[in-house]
């Protein structure tokens, strides 16, 4: 297993002539994240005085509604999950340049790759099933569901590489299976290398955004190059 210092290296060799393509694949989604923010940030200050100035009031007395938490836990839910189909996609094809099965980033075609079949429901079920195990884990004590979470992390490669291989659907929890056996002794190597792009993430927040159509390719470059390096 590469040092993760040589997995970077190969990302940026990987990515070398490509940044354009790459910048113009993570196009939709940052755009989308950057409009997110937008609109968070327009509705937070009349949000912030209405909770302050106009109590709301549930069965006679002074509260918050709980509707409004289910609406917000329903909303981070679906946004969650749309940047999961959009962060595998970008994973599946960098992992497909690196292995020479793919020359040309189609940036715009292959941003939805993850919408359309096999692929789509598949996404949508892991999505839920690793949330849930992840969660679940978490009721236990914050560190437990964060070693699930990096146990669960290469289920989506997984899926993904035994379609293309063998032209089969895998089962979901086989996949999620699998996925933790791959990350027996590697899960702390991830770990390390997501906590060496906190400042690269630092920097992109400060631009508002958009450095975000720079790092994400180098980011999802690196760990399909970590995927490709696990020993199968």
């Amino acid at each position: 297993m590469k040092s993760n210092a040589e997995l970077k290296m190969e990302a940026k060799q990987m990515l070398q002539g490509r940044w354009k393509e790459s910048i113009l694949l993570c196009l939709v989604p940052t755009l989308l994240g950057i409009l997110a923010i937008a609109i968070a940030l327009i509705l937070l200050i009349p949000l912030f005085i209405m909770l302050r100035d106009l109590p709301t009031y549930v069965d006679g007395s002074m509260g918050v509604s709980s509707d409004g938490g289910g609406s917000g836990s329903g909303g981070s839910f679906v946004s969650s999950l749309l940047g999961t189909y959009f962060t595998v996609a970008i994973g599946w094809t960098f992992l497909d340049v690196l292995r020479g099965r793919k020359v040309v980033i189609e940036s715009f075609r292959d941003i939805f790759r993850g919408f359309r079949s096999p692929y789509a429901l598949a996404i949508f079920v892991l999505y839920f099933l690793t949330t849930l195990f992840t969660t679940l884990w978490s009721l236990l004590f914050v560190i437990p569901g964060i070693i699930k979470a990096y146990s669960y992390s290469q289920a989506y490669m997984i899926y993904y590489d035994t379609v293309e291989a063998t032209g089969e659907r895998p089962g979901y929890l086989d996949t999620i299976t699998a996925s933790r056996r791959l990350m027996d002794g590697h899960k702390g190597q991830l770990f390390l290398l997501d906590l060496s792009f906190i400042g690269w993430h630092l920097l992109a927040i400060a631009t508002l955004g958009i450095g975000y159509l720079w790092l994400t390719p180098y980011i999802e470059a690196t760990k399909a190059a970590f995927y490709d390096n696990l020993p199968k």
